[in-house]
């Protein structure tokens, strides 16, 4: 019996593995698509955009797995009732439960890996992505400058730029600052180049001309320049005011008061999130549980099992939607934070309960329809053994 376990739970695990992996790599190259930009525009090294990337991975990784666990269990155990494995161990005199307890001992693995992403490795990533994201802001920035078009970098700035080069070289400049609207500034440079300063972003222009209009008096100066210097600290200025993502939160800011008046007027929101990262783990042995009822009860048939598989997928989807849907109502409504967690544990209890009487279950219910239950293997118990 130990040899059965051990052989179903190598299965599960690898194809726990290969499908995780798949899911990930796909998800994580369609999230990276978006910072391609900062390699294909030359403002950011490729190893800035390696490290971009990779701090997203754990972010979705806890959502990722316990749909590992749905497949990879609708898969082993489908795999081996084509085999006829599974009805050999049946007649063996494994119970459903006995069968299903590799299944739910690696879902319980993934339940304690979820956590440990949920609680401490995913909110550091993402601390990680905010400050790599500001650091390219600041010392990259001009990645958002794009040449040939009109770019609004806040506060009433325009920045035109006929030619970008290397090393923040800028061609053909035109700076647009309409931040104090009745005396708006033009400056029209052959060149410049974008530094950086202590106080954030400047433009070094060369060989222009710059043009002030007074609104209210109708007079206009133009002044003449060899060099100047333009202020565009905006390019980064928002980063520093902003409040904290809860995602970014570390465990102690959740539970505990900051005294930041911003968290304490948010504080739904973060409850919400904290009850958030200690539900959605749930989600591994529920998926496992809604596979294992699935292809678990009911006689097997070696003609495959399509019908249950596709059903096991839509509870598992309309499980996560629910999952997602009760999130979004926490925050306005504290109460929904425990219905994640009722949720979450349901499936299992209902699950376990199934297997354990789906056979009296059957032959009830063929007893009231007058009809023969089709002969099967001896019922079983917990342990494999025979019933009473």
């Amino acid at each position: 019996m130990n040899l059965i376990g051990r052989y179903l739970s190598r299965n599960l695990v690898v194809a726990m593995i290969f499908i995780t992996a798949g899911l990930s790599s796909t998800i994580w190259m369609t999230q990276s698509l978006r910072l391609i930009q900062l390699v294909v525009e030359g403002g950011a090294p490729i190893s800035m955009f390696l490290r971009l990337a990779f701090s997203t991975l754990p972010t979705f990784l806890a959502l990722v797995m316990p749909w590992g666990v749905l497949i990879a269990t609708l898969f082993t155990y489908n795999r081996l009732t084509l085999d006829s494995e599974l009805v050999v161990m049946r007649a063996a005199g494994m119970g459903p439960l006995t069968l299903a307890r590799p299944a739910l001992q690696l879902s319980a693995i993934v339940l304690f890996l979820c956590l440990l992403l949920n609680l401490f490795l995913a909110p550091a990533a993402q601390r990680e992505f905010v400050r790599l994201r500001e650091e390219i802001r600041t010392d990259y920035s001009s990645v958002l400058l794009r040449e040939g078009t009109f770019n609004d970098v806040g506060e009433g700035k325009t920045v035109y730029v006929r030619q970008r080069g290397a090393e923040g070289m800028l061609n053909g400049l035109i700076i647009y600052d309409n931040s104090k609207p009745q005396r708006p500034v033009m400056t029209i440079a052959d060149h410049g180049i974008l530094v950086t300063a202590e106080a954030g972003p400047r433009v070094i222009v060369y060989d222009g001309v710059r043009q002030e209009y007074d609104r209210d008096t109708g007079h206009a100066s133009n002044l003449e320049f060899k060099r100047y210097t333009v202020d565009l600290k905006v390019l980064n200025a928002g980063e520093a005011q902003r409040w904290p993502d809860p995602r970014e939160r570390t465990l102690s800011d959740l539970l505990f008061d900051t005294g930041n008046p911003t968290d304490t007027q948010l504080r739904p929101r973060l409850n919400q999130e904290l009850h958030q990262r200690f539900a959605t783990p749930l989600l591994a042995p529920a998926f496992a549980m809604i596979a294992l009822t699935a292809l678990m009860s009911g006689e097997f048939s070696r003609r495959g099992q399509a019908r249950r598989i596709a059903l096991a997928v839509v509870f598992g989807m309309l499980l996560q939607a629910m999952m997602l849907g009760i999130s979004n109502l926490a925050v306005k409504t504290q109460a929904f934070n425990a219905v994640l967690y009722v949720v979450g544990i349901l499936p299992v209890a209902i699950g376990y309960w199934y297997l354990e009487n789906w056979r009296r279950l059957s032959r009830g219910a063929a007893g009231r329809s007058g009809t023969t239950p089709p002969a099967g293997p001896p019922a079983t118990g917990p342990l494999g053994g025979k019933a009473a």
